[in-house]
């Protein structure tokens, strides 16, 4: 994974201060989770994966998730 970002930010452009990498990463890191479908994952996105898998498994997941928020900030933590 870390070559599939090197190569889709810091080699293919150039960059003259810290920032514009930062936001170019957090576009391709969003765009990869929510948009790339995966042979792996049966050509399901990561996110579908984790959706599907958290649909069928429930009690393996420690937090609970809004399947239709997409992003980092869409769980709680369950307080058991």
């Amino acid at each position: 994974m870390n070559k599939t970002i090197k190569e889709a930010t810091i080699h293919r452009y150039y960059y003259k201060s810290q920032d514009p990498p930062r936001e170019h990463l957090s576009a391709f890191i969003s765009a990869y989770n929510f948009a790339k479908r995966l042979k792996a994952l049966h050509g399901l996105t990561p996110w579908e994966f984790i959706v599907k898998s958290w649909t069928l498994y429930t009690e393996l997941f420690k937090i609970k998730l809004n399947p239709y928020k997409q992003g980092l900030n869409n769980c709680c933590l369950i307080v058991a």
